[in-house]
């Protein structure tokens, strides 16, 4: 295998640099992540310019708000009729709906952003903990207005995050934004692209999503043992996106974007194989399966919801929310958003 690295690292054009690892066996895909169809007849709303709304939310009026590739920040009303309201400039992912009104865009291009209705754009943050701001991705916010973000990858920017997972090397990062002062702190660091983030209904403790590993970290906030790190959720059956904050119900929703890629999983112990695949063109890349797929796991790290879509269903899915009863998606790539009615939970 070394000759074949070697081989490999003079094609090589990326710079990427693979960390040895061994993924754990994806989970058996039944009970209650047995395959289901309820994602299949989304209801779609267009975007009216750009593709890729990859969060939503909805303000205090039901209205969804979303951002797309070419900067734009459009809200939905109830019947899906689009109103751009911002234009960042930059490539929002992230958002969220502040108390008075106002958006928190994580926007990977420019950092972490506060938007008005009246177009008016603020860059809170472009840098933390000493380091810029490669790769914003996914935030919380507090009912202190704190502001709880990722930084996904010191080396990859969002467009090359294939090549982060192929690397595996962990320089993702959950930070912590006091929007008064503009300080910033690290929660955690070494995280495999890191992304979602929620936050526990009492606050005492966020949650980040670790791309790249399948699981969902838990980082305590309060007490004796704040800034403790430990696994909520492991081995998740598919690549973990953003998530939500605890609902009233107690759960967390988590996007997949898609379910594990055998190639990829097999490929971890093989640097040589990963340099490849990082180098080579997007026409023959190993491709996620384009299948929707939504968790919603508990405050033990359980799964016990699993709603999914069949092959050409809304996917990938990398944003979901919860609102009065039906569940908003969000795509890095798709030129919608969707809805679809969120069905009763059995028992």
């Amino acid at each position: 295998m070394t000759v074949l690295r070697n081989l490999a690292e003079l094609i090589d054009r990326t710079g990427v640099d693979p960390v040895v690892w061994k993924a754990p066996e994806s989970p058996v895909q039944e009970g209650v992540l047995a395959k289901n169809d309820l994602l299949d007849h989304a209801e779609r709303w267009a975007l009216p310019t750009g593709k890729g709304p990859e969060d939503v939310a909805l303000d205090h009026d039901g209205r969804l708000v979303t951002g797309g590739d070419d900067g734009k920040i459009w809200r939905f009303d109830k019947n899906g009729t689009p109103t751009q309201l911002a234009d960042t400039r930059g490539r929002p992912l992230g958002i969220e709906v502040l108390d008075d009104g106002r958006f928190l865009v994580c926007d990977s291009e420019r950092g972490v952003l506060r938007v008005d209705v009246s177009g008016r754009v603020e860059v809170l943050a472009d840098s933390a903990a000493g380091r810029p701001l490669l790769s914003c991705n996914n935030s919380a916010v507090g009912a202190d207005g704190i502001i709880y973000f990722t930084d996904s990858s010191a080396r990859y920017t969002i467009p090359d995050h294939h090549i982060d997972l192929l690397e595996h090397s962990g320089t993702g990062r959950l930070l912590r934004l006091d929007p008064v002062t503009g300080e910033t702190d690290l929660l955690a660091d070494g995280l495999q692209f890191a992304n979602g983030v929620g936050l526990a209904a009492d606050e005492s403790y966020v949650l980040v999503a670790e791309t790249g590993a399948y699981r969902i970290n838990r980082v305590e906030l309060r007490g004796p043992r704040a800034g403790e790190r430990s696994v909520l959720a492991d081995n998740l059956p598919g690549i973990p996106d953003n998530m939500t904050s605890q609902t009233s119900d107690g759960l967390f929703w988590v996007a997949l974007y898609s379910p594990r890629m055998r190639i990829l999983d097999f490929m971890a112990p093989y640097p040589a194989m990963r340099i490849l695949a990082a180098n080579l063109p997007d026409a023959v890349r190993p491709a996620p399966e384009h299948a929707g797929w939504v968790l919603a796991i508990d405050a033990t790290g359980t799964i016990v919801r699993s709603l999914r879509g069949g092959r050409g269903s809304y996917s990938p899915i990398t944003g979901v929310r919860e609102h009065d009863g039906a569940l908003y998606l969000g795509s890095l790539s798709d030129k919608s958003v969707a809805r679809v009615a969120l069905p009763t939970r059995a028992g």
